[in-house]
């Protein structure tokens, strides 16, 4: 494990994020498992617990680090990547997976910036706080680099959807923001890609088919290709593979592990 790569994953403790950590650690990878483990008065669901993340950890015999972590807190962020470069002496790939829908189940008018805050300042600016924390250490590699800053968008980044405007906007936002990233990062051999997944077996998708009045995720098949809701794991994957050399060629991208979604 001396020179196995690094990865810290926020929003690790459950979806696509601890599928995320999972897939890594199984690779070889040590990864830093961040998530805030707790819940939010604006968020109108229970978030992650930290049974949940102490799960993730336990499961990979040491290559799991869990740390207990607010993306909107800058200084959290860059003490979780100090304490990843003086445990293991670098930092090879950042992934962004935590994010909330809230203020859904309404058409944009009757909404309010407060409705939509929760989304902005997690799945949003906590991207962003995510990237000024960690592309500094990726960048700190010498050449030739191949660091990986990944973040996760959503079909509704490229789809409008009913009653979801706000999170239309913040993962339109992602997607934008990735994009500055990779021109930012051009010619250093960091990438930045964004990952659009279609609709996947999440407590976010349980939270969205609350807010359709739908008594199960499963009613959103209908809406992929696939005919069928996706899996973390399926999604994950396509964000280990990003993780590799064998990626280098992408940047500035978005993925979409969408399952032909179709609105």
């Amino acid at each position: 494990m001396a020179n196995a790569p690094v990865a810290i994953v926020t929003g690790a403790a459950r979806g696509i994020g601890a599928a995320t950590v999972h897939k890594l650690a199984d690779a070889g990878w040590r990864v830093f498992a961040i998530d805030v483990c707790a819940d939010d008065l604006a968020v109108p669901y229970a978030l992650a617990t930290t049974e949940q993340l102490d799960s993730v950890v336990a499961a990979h015999d040491g290559a799991v680090v869990g740390v207990v972590a607010d993306v909107r807190d800058q200084a959290a962020l860059t003490d979780a990547v100090k304490f990843a470069e003086e445990a293991f002496g670098r930092l090879d790939a950042a992934i962004a997976a935590a994010a909330v829908v809230t203020g859904g189940g309404r058409p944009l008018w009757e909404t309010t910036t407060s409705d939509w805050t929760p989304m902005f300042d997690i799945g949003v600016h906590g991207v962003a706080n995510l990237a000024r924390a960690t592309v500094p250490a990726l960048l700190s590699q010498g050449p030739p680099r191949r660091g990986r800053f990944i973040a996760l968008a959503s079909a509704a980044a490229h789809h409008g959807m009913w009653h979801l405007a706000g999170y239309n906007a913040a993962k339109h936002a992602v997607t934008g923001l990735i994009k500055g990233l990779a021109h930012d990062l051009r010619g250093t051999g960091v990438t930045a890609v964004a990952v659009s997944p279609g609709s996947t077996r999440t407590d976010l998708l349980i939270e969205s088919a609350r807010l359709y009045g739908l008594d199960t995720v499963d009613a959103f098949a209908s809406h992929q290709l696939l005919d069928r809701i996706l899996e973390p794991e399926e999604v994950a994957a396509v964000i280990a593979w990003l993780c590799l050399p064998e990626s280098s060629c992408v940047t500035g991208s978005v993925i979409h592990a969408d399952g032909g979604f179709q609105p």
